[in-house]
């Protein structure tokens, strides 16, 4: 049957992750971030730990391009161009480096300086130059690499930098882009064997685009303030949901 050859997973799961993947892909194009998050979540129930986090990274890097193509004209590039050297050092960093914080500790940080964006007095302007976009870059594609947990922190550094929902969208996709392209190397240099996922995750990238498709149609729907009201709820949402997986770590390392 198709559906079986996709991947070792059965045909069912793979029928679902499909469909997940437009849900996911129109999520993050029409509420700004959170399809990610969304994505790691159900993989991780039923993928293997070593497939986790690079198939995730290809699915996603599929799903950023097709939103980046469609949204080319609002990105702004100085940020992307600030942005990518970042990504270079931290892929460097992830591919020779296994960091390994305290169980729950990363989740706590990711989820303070999330809550931190959306609801405090806001980031000075030094750190939305071009130093802080590229510390950003360099520390979240490191974070991206080893948990694939690092959208929540782009989206809200963005949130601060970037005027108008196009343009938050189309900065954020272009960014994750460059971050999730990185893995490809990161994992490569690990030895990962992509091949044995490779219809999985083809068919699934096409799948986005249709999910992203929809999702820019609702967006362009959306008035602006609605927009930044659902941008900023998402990532609340997501921070919680870290505060709450790192307090159940903190509690079993404890």
């Amino acid at each position: 049957m198709l559906l079986e050859s996709l991947s070792p997973l059965s045909g069912m799961i793979n029928l679902v992750l499909v469909l997940l993947s437009v849900l996911t892909s129109a999520f993050t194009a029409a509420v700004g971030v959170g399809g990610g998050v969304l994505m790691i979540m159900a993989l991780a129930q039923v993928m293997p730990a070593a497939a986790l986090i690079p198939v995730h990274g290809m699915v996603q890097l599929g799903s950023n391009v097709g939103r980046t193509a469609m949204t080319w004209r609002h990105v702004n590039r100085a940020m992307l161009a600030a942005f990518l050297p970042g990504v270079v050092l931290g892929a460097l960093a992830a591919a020779w480096l296994l960091v390994r914080l305290p169980a729950g500790v990363l989740e706590l940080s990711i989820a303070a300086f999330v809550l931190f964006t959306c609801w405090g007095p806001g980031l000075p302007k030094r750190a939305l130059g071009r130093g802080g976009i590229l510390i950003v870059g360099a520390v979240t594609t490191l974070l991206s690499s080893l948990v694939g947990a690092s959208g929540p922190v782009v989206a809200a550094f963005i949130k601060q930098s970037q005027e108008g929902r196009l343009a938050k969208v189309a900065t954020f996709s272009a960014c994750m882009l460059l971050q999730h392209l990185s893995k490809a190397f990161v994992f490569g240099v690990a030895g990962f064997v992509f091949r044995d996922w490779l219809p999985l995750m083809l068919v699934m990238v096409a799948a986005g685009f249709v999910g992203t498709w929809l999702g820019l149609r609702l967006l362009h729907w959306l008035p602006e303030h609605r927009f930044d009201n659902l941008f900023k709820w998402a990532l609340t949402l997501l921070a919680l949901r870290l505060v709450w997986l790192g307090g159940q770590r903190l509690a079993g390392a404890g």
